[in-house]
């Protein structure tokens, strides 16, 4: 798309998205005949978030969990570049544009250091497929829910394989409740993946050319391959300096009031993991941001009352880690369960054939 501002003439409101994770890329898809929409994301594509371990272990599955923005955005403007900085009506890109928006939505979520094309994207896959298949056995360093959903992923569909799991933390899946930790713990031990609580590699230092990893207790691990399944950080560092730096809390979050307005804005909302709402970031709770601002922008350009605004409760904490394919691990409101129900809910599909109706794209291609 070309530089320059994005300030076409046209009658119809300005509803700027910045981020097309599940969040953004929801909302834009909702308000595009509605207004006039552009996405600035750094990726051509929009990737179901929750299905990157299984696409690892079967390359074909990331045929329908990466989409182009362009597939589901038929009537609205996609700028691949990165958000750089925001004024008091502008939002600035790398590559030069300056966009002025009626309204905002910041959806940044967490920096994820992915290619730009879907194409790159796909042999990514394959490569850590292959990665995967040529390798005896497997490192993963992170017991949180990617370094557990790759283990189970990797367990299950290939069984004769030796998988580690290096956690600094005193449990797995810290996120969630001990009850749940210690369930997905004790199926991990069942299909003898080895798990080392309260230890960290050194993350510099790791080559693959030796084959030993060394804990920080000085323990050796044999691995042909390892993999790094620790939190991305936030994606708010381009706001540092914005004319938002003020509306950052202490953990570089984005804190909103009860409509998912940035503090202090009346025209600027933000949705997904970058807030600073009390509760498990998970891609069902950005989804559920997405439809409550969908609704007030809906309303504000109608006119309507701000105390006529749709509000935001936050979620009590619930979650679903898929264990391969057709178990899991559930926290829910009233239980914790084990096995094939939870994994009837997400791991089959991981909720990707949902995922993409709500995008509008209802075949497979």
């Amino acid at each position: 798309m070309g530089g320059g501002d994005a300030g076409d003439a046209t009658s119809k409101t300005r509803v700027v998205v910045v981020g097309g994770g599940v969040a953004g890329a929801v909302l834009a898809r909702s308000m595009q005949f509605l207004a006039d929409v552009v996405l600035i994301d750094p990726k051509e594509y929009f990737e179901i978030p929750w299905a990157e371990l299984r696409s690892m272990v079967e390359p074909s599955f990331s045929d329908r969990s990466l989409i182009k923005h362009t597939d589901y955005l038929t009537n609205a403007r996609v700028i691949t570049s990165s958000a750089v900085n925001i004024t008091e009506n502008q939002v600035l890109t790398a590559d030069g544009n300056s966009v002025s928006f009626d309204y905002l939505v910041i959806a940044t979520g967490h920096a994820y250091s992915t290619p730009t094309s879907k194409k790159e994207r796909l042999e990514q896959f394959q490569q850590d497929n292959q990665k995967i298949k040529s390798s005896q056995s497997v490192l993963i360093v992170g017991g949180g829910p990617s370094g557990v959903e790759l283990a189970g992923e990797i367990a299950v569909d290939y069984p004769d394989k030796k998988v580690t799991i290096v956690h600094k933390g005193s449990r797995v899946l810290e996120f969630i409740g001990h009850k749940a930790s210690k369930k997905t713990l004790d199926w991990l031990i069942s299909k003898k993946v080895e798990v080392l609580l309260e230890q960290s590699v050194d993350l510099d230092s790791i080559s693959e050319g030796d084959g030993v990893y060394t804990t920080s207790t000085g323990q050796k691990i044999s691995a042909d391959c390892h993999f790094v399944c620790v939190g991305k950080p936030l994606g708010s560092s381009w706001l540092q300096d914005s004319a938002l730096r003020d509306c950052l809390n202490e953990n570089r979050r984005l804190m909103v009031d009860e409509y998912l307005r940035v503090k202090g804005r009346s025209n600027i909302f933000a949705i997904g993991d970058i807030t600073d709402i009390p509760e498990i970031k998970q891609g069902f709770l950005a989804e559920r941001h997405a439809t409550v601002v969908i609704k007030s922008l809906k309303l504000l350009m109608k006119g309507t009352k701000e105390n006529k605004l749709a509000k935001y409760k936050a979620a009590s904490p619930m979650a679903i880690v898929s264990l391969g394919r057709k178990e899991g691990v559930a926290q829910l409101p009233f239980a914790t369960m084990i096995g094939c129900l939870p994994g009837l809910i997400k791991s089959k599909d991981l909720f990707v054939g949902r995922t993409r109706k709500t995008l509008g794209l209802v075949s497979s291609t």
